[in-house]
This record gives C-alpha cells, structure tokens and sequence, in this order.
C-alpha cells in the first residue's frame, strides 16, 4: 500500500485563449460606451478606464510578465503559497468560492493580514492536461484547504 504525497506544485504559463477572451470583452465594453447615449466626455472618461485596465491588467493577469504576476502554486506541510518572481512563495487562505472546472480553475485566496480577496485564473490550456486535473482534483478534495495559514 502506498500512501499519498502531501506535496504538490504546479506552473502554468499565459494562454493566447484568454488574451482573446479579454480582449474580446474590452472590445464589447469600448462599443457599449460608443453606443451609450452620453456626452463626449463621459465616453472618453470611460474609453481612458478601459485603457487604464488593460494596461495594469494584461502584464499581471493574462500575459504573466509583470514581476507581481503570479504563476506558481504550491502544497505542502506549511498549507498553500503562491509563488511571483517580486516575492516568491507566500502562504495563502483559499476561499470556499475557489472555483475548479474542466476549462478553467479560478482560485480566490487571501494574503495574511489583508483583507482583500484575490484571485488567480488558470485556463486548462495553461498546463498539461494531466497537472490541470491534479490541480482540480487537489482543491476539490485537500483537506483542511480553508485554513488561514500560520
């Protein structure tokens, strides 16, 4: 009989399908704010946020090259981390709306000591087939995956 390991790791990469996606909704977003009936400045104001978005945006979420983006997630005996080149691994809380489906793993977390929520999506063309449902597999059924670390 073996027992399972209680270490697992994996690294995903940015995926051109959700560049696609997010581009594909800025899109929508830049002619809804056409399509408004506002006046001109109202439109540009909100053009510049599109703008302003993407640009913070693309390097951390969806392309992964900013330093702060992250890229990495681990377990093991100290609980969860997330791993970016600024700060390298760092213990998270998962959140119980973590959500791991076939195509995509949004995983919501917290950092110790802060109040905000944060979120990480991982398409599954991110990762092999394989780790992408090691990944799911492991937060669906870890146990004490709610933990705050410590």
């Amino acid at each position: 009989m073996s027992s399972p390991s209680n270490h697992f790791e994996c690294r995903w990469h940015a995926c051109g399908q959700l560049l696609a996606a997010y581009l594909a909704a800025q899109l929508l977003a830049l002619i809804s704010i056409c399509l408004l009936s506002i006046s001109a400045w109202a439109q540009l104001l909100g053009a510049l946020l599109c703008l302003a978005h993407g640009v913070w945006a693309l390097p951390r979420h969806i392309r992964l090259t900013h330093g702060s983006a992250i890229t990495r997630l681990r377990h093991d005996a100290e609980g969860w981390q997330l791993w970016s080149r600024d700060k390298g691994w760092q213990a998270v809380q998962l959140r119980r709306d973590s959500l791991a489906l076939p195509l995509v793993v949004i995983v919501r977390f917290r950092l110790p000591g802060e109040w905000r929520v944060r979120a990480v999506c991982i398409p599954a063309t991110a990762l092999a087939p394989d780790q992408h449902r090691r990944l799911r597999v492991r937060l669906k059924f870890s146990r004490r995956r709610w933990l705050a670390p410590e």
